[in-house]
């Protein structure tokens, strides 16, 4: 069984750690756990992140080892759900201001603007968990050959739409903030609304395709 730990994130919210691969089979463990733990009447949600679920509970737990014992036997069923949702299409400007990073990343994979492009927009990316800031989707389907290392240096602040890929993930912040990503385009949606219903435009299942409106190499 892959290395796992339970780590607390305040007295009675805890997080479920699994070292497992960054794939949608593990991810739909995740899933899983999710459901069938927010069905507790001790939990007051369970949300799926990447590779954890983060549990909130009614009360703080009596032992954290028996909680660990509980969530490994839990995880160790090997259940899986599937999410079928709506396919989201965004259109997209990669490359020039709002792109800083295309060229590094040609640099950096031995590719050209264009086949990073053909890529990146080629896959319909699975929403694998909501987080990091409101409305941030984690997506999973990059092509391994656009897979990079993240910045040495971060940028303080990117606006929001900024389309990014580190490692073997994509995405479009929400908002804007910092990031160590390398930014490769833009695109103009909105992914977190608080005056809509759900606030967040995505959920775990969905799906987005790229679509490529402008590239400024």
């Amino acid at each position: 069984m892959p290395k796992s730990g339970v780590f607390p994130i305040g007295s009675r919210t805890f997080l479920y750690q699994v070292d497992c691969p960054f794939d949608l089979e593990h991810q739909r463990r995740f899933w899983s756990m999710a459901e069938t733990l927010g069905q507790r009447d001790d939990v007051v949600e369970a949300v799926p992140g990447m590779t954890n679920v983060t549990i909130r509970f009614e009360r703080v737990p009596n032992e954290l080892a028996t909680l660990e014992r509980d969530l490994d036997a839990l995880w160790a069923t090997g259940d899986k759900k599937d999410l079928t949702g709506k396919v989201l299409e965004i259109d997209t400007t990669y490359g020039g201001a709002g792109g800083p990073h295309l060229q590094d990343v040609c640099s950096l994979t031995g590719l050209t603007v264009d086949e990073v492009v053909r890529l990146h927009c080629r896959s319909d990316y699975t929403v694998y968990a909501v987080g990091s800031h409101a409305g941030y989707c984690y997506l999973g389907g990059l092509d391994p050959r656009l897979e990079t290392p993240r910045r040495k240096v971060p940028l303080k602040t990117l606006p929001g739409g900024s389309l990014s890929i580190a490692g073997l993930q994509t995405g479009v912040s929400a908002s804007a903030g910092p990031s160590g990503w390398n930014t490769i385009g833009s695109a103009d949606v909105c992914f977190f609304d608080p005056t809509r219903k759900p606030a967040s435009l995505l959920r775990p299942g969905d799906q987005i395709r790229f679509k490529p409106t402008e590239v400024i190499a």
